[in-house]
């Protein structure tokens, strides 16, 4: 129990579809060796920003239902192909109805665009072949909610489920609605994180145009470099991230592993900027102070920082300038976007799963493309290799557009 006589909240299932990998190995692995993801996009030829951080092909056929596929957008079935991984890693059977209450299972997934594909697709259908050849699976398909709905639908889990949209933070926001699930006793389990898939032209001509993506095109895989001198925005990504979250005692009375606990959540909103941050992270402190008193514990009991950083040069310093004023102790930094990119509502979600399994692993992995932080900015960036760490707390910021902060203390089960 903690401080308060509260839950402690574990950590039982990862899942994660991301530019590194089908799955939470193939991504931590290609993480740790610090190898980017961001190449040319032949879907993207011709615009003023042609690279990108996709996932890579395969058969999700062999993952999903096929005969659902057709009703789904690509960041509903990524997030379908995480979660059951997730629910596979925390000995989960949907299936068993003697281990299964769906009634007392929620579903929590945060999306920040929805069905980008699918909008783009009908539009230019509408536009091209007349009313007739737009689908009825159109308004379903690209709503946010959806990921969370199929989710639910998929492994029958009948509790209460929503679809934080809170940008950038929605993974990290979805994971916080569902510690409160817990917390409260509305639910026993809960299937939680981000997902988004976006990398349309629309969308990438929109974020280039707004100045937030880099425009490193002659060097797209050294492009997303967070916390470094020259770097110039960020690079879009695709991804999806799930945790599965329950009680600790009742994990411990099915007898899976605790692969770490939920430990604090907290939130702010800067009310400053429809995109920008506070240049000094200044609002967004509030978010970490939260977590931190959430989780009962000191900024200084921190290990490791698990960085939004997304290599835009505002953004950066300013959590470069939070960073260094709350932890004073000077913890291990690192930013999963110079691998990565920029999985904007899957982001929170996917770091998330990262910052689990370096407090499981005593390992922090290299940010990409950067050998050394900005000389402006004093924090402990870990660069070039992994960094074998003990890591008993670690912090996990998210940061989205309408100023949302959210920060996540988790801390190893032992």
């Amino acid at each position: 129990m903690t401080r308060a006589g509260i839950a402690d909240i574990a950590v039982t299932g990862l899942g994660a579809v991301t530019p590194a990998g089908i799955g939470v190995e193939e991504t931590w692995r290609r993480v740790c060796r610090g190898d980017s993801t961001a190449s040319r996009d032949a879907g993207l030829a011709g615009l003023a920003v042609d690279f990108s951080c996709r996932v890579p092909a395969f058969d999700i056929t062999d993952r999903a239902r096929r005969r659902q596929l057709w009703r789904q957008d690509r960041f509903t079935q990524i997030a379908l192909v995480a979660a059951g991984e997730a629910l596979k890693d925390a000995c989960l059977d949907p299936k068993n109805p003697m281990a299964w209450d769906g009634a007392r299972v929620g579903v929590a997934i945060g999306c920040g665009l929805g069905g980008s594909h699918t909008w783009e697709a009908g539009c230019e259908r509408l536009r091209q072949e007349g009313p007739d050849a737009v689908s009825p699976a159109v308004i379903p398909m690209l709503l946010p909610n959806m990921a969370a709905g199929e989710v639910a639908l998929a492994f029958g889990a009948r509790g209460p489920s929503l679809a934080p949209s809170t940008a950038c933070a929605s993974g990290a926001s979805a994971l916080a609605v569902a510690r409160d699930w817990l917390v409260s006793g509305q639910c026993d389990v809960v299937i939680a994180g981000g997902t988004d898939a976006a990398i349309t032209p629309l969308v990438v001509t929109a974020f280039q145009r707004l100045g937030a993506l880099s425009g490193r095109t002659d060097e797209p895989e050294a492009a997303s470099r967070p916390f470094a001198d020259d770097n110039d925005g960020f690079v879009m990504a695709e991804a999806a991230g799930i945790l599965v979250l329950e009680r600790a005692r009742d994990a411990e009375a099915r007898g899976v592993r605790r692969r770490a606990l939920l430990a604090g959540c907290g939130a702010s909103t800067d009310a400053l900027h429809p995109t920008a941050p506070h240049p000094e992270g200044r609002i967004a402190e509030a978010a970490v102070s939260a977590a931190l008193a959430d989780a009962g514990i000191g900024a200084r009991d921190i290990d490791h920082v698990n960085a939004h950083a997304t290599s835009t040069p505002l953004g950066d310093a300013a959590e470069a300038s939070l960073i260094s004023r709350v932890f004073e102790h000077g913890p291990s930094v690192t930013s999963a976007k110079g691998a990565l990119g920029h999985s904007l509502g899957a982001a929170g979600a996917v770091e998330a799963v990262l910052t689990v399994l370096s407090i499981e692993r005593s390992a922090v992995p290299p940010t990409a493309n950067v050998d050394a932080p900005s000389t402006r900015f004093d924090i402990d960036l870990v660069t070039k290799i992994v960094r074998e760490q003990r890591v008993r707390a670690a912090l996990s910021n998210s940061f989205g557009f309408g100023g949302h902060n959210v920060s996540l203390v988790f801390r190893g089960a032992q």
